[in-house]
């Protein structure tokens, strides 16, 4: 039996649901930067989550995800089938927190509505980006039984900034509107400092999810690098002997997710309000410390489940709260977690 869709009040309890760490980094902002962050993090994910519910054929995914996108758009007709959408996936859901969130839809929608006019066009902009994102894979990966990859580099760079660089270009438009004095840099330097951030938590994402990612028939590393190694996306899915071949492709784009993290803690440091400093900072330092992990595993992180400790979380946030953010332990911090 369907749980009920959520109080209006339960908005946290949703975002603690689906992400527990994105909720701390969200409780973490100043009131006029939470509701909007809030509401257009808890859409994203739905719209992820009916991107990826693979027991629906890719087409009918397809089209209730364009149904959702309209919805946020504001189209009348689109927004007078949410609820029959929303029913229909939430019964498909396994997690019961994606459920709850699927169920809440109407609401979500009703808390975007509430915000002001310029918070609604920035969300419905950067939500215009991650659908497209997500509308790519349907298209890409779900076809057939054999495993797709991405053509090459400007395709995966593409992706990346589809579905998470937007949304680092999302946070320094809100925050620049919402906080005078925000950053130390200009709002053009924050925003590519931003798009890079965003970039790189998705490489380390792509890194991380290799593994499920081929078990779904999904390759984001570019075929003509994995073709210059002498690979083929279904080598990597059906056999370990290739891991050796793989080295140099991986390592690449671990260096390259590395970079982008980089430029991701020079736009903390730029961050002048301690409170959104942090908030901007977590991810910052969990993906410093996965990325730790990913190159220890190297190519195998094919097969081994890559994942940051909850302690070792639990540890970051402390220093965070300890530190209050100050420039000098956050730097610190990070190098210190990279390794």
């Amino acid at each position: 039996m369907l749980t009920s869709t959520p109080h209006p009040t339960d908005k946290l309890a949703l975002l603690r649901g689906v992400s527990r760490s994105f909720y701390v980094s969200i409780r973490l902002l100043p009131a006029p930067l939470r509701e909007p962050v809030a509401a257009a993090y808890l859409l994203a994910r739905a719209t992820d989550t009916i991107a990826d519910t693979a027991q629906l054929p890719a087409a009918e995914r397809h089209e209730k995800l364009c149904v959702l996108a309209a919805a946020i758009e504001g189209d009348a007709g689109a927004r007078a089938a949410i609820g029959d959408l929303s029913t229909a996936f939430a019964a498909r859901q396994q997690d019961p927190q994606e459920r709850d969130l699927i169920l809440a839809l109407p609401q979500c929608l009703a808390w975007l509505d509430a915000l002001d006019g310029a918070d609604q066009a920035d969300i419905r902009t950067v939500l215009r980006h991650i659908t497209r994102g997500q509308l790519l894979d349907i298209t890409r990966f779900g076809n057939g039984p054999a495993v797709h990859a991405l053509a090459n580099a400007e395709a995966l760079d593409e992706y990346t900034w589809l579905v998470a660089g937007c949304v680092g270009e999302f946070w320094t438009d809100l925050c620049m509107r919402h906080l005078p004095g925000f950053a130390s840099l200009p709002a053009d330097r924050m925003r590519a400092l931003g798009r890079a951030y965003g970039s790189g938590l998705q490489l380390i994402n792509i890194l991380r999810d290799m593994g499920a990612d081929l078990a779904a028939r999904r390759c984001y590393l570019p075929a003509d690098a994995l073709a210059a190694a002498g690979l083929t996306p279904a080598d990597l899915a059906r056999d370990p002997a290739h891991l050796a071949h793989l080295a140099p492709v991986y390592n690449h784009w671990l260096a390259q997710a590395g970079a982008r993290l980089d430029q991701g803690m020079a736009y903390c440091m730029a961050v002048n309000h301690r409170r959104v400093r942090a908030a901007s900072a977590l991810p910052a330092l969990i993906g410093a410390r996965t990325l730790a992990l990913l190159r220890q595993a190297g190519p195998g992180a094919l097969h081994t489940r890559v994942k940051v400790p909850r302690h070792e979380v639990r540890a970051i946030l402390l220093r965070l709260a300890v530190t209050l953010a100050a420039r000098g332990p956050l730097q610190a911090g990070f190098i210190r977690l990279r390794g």
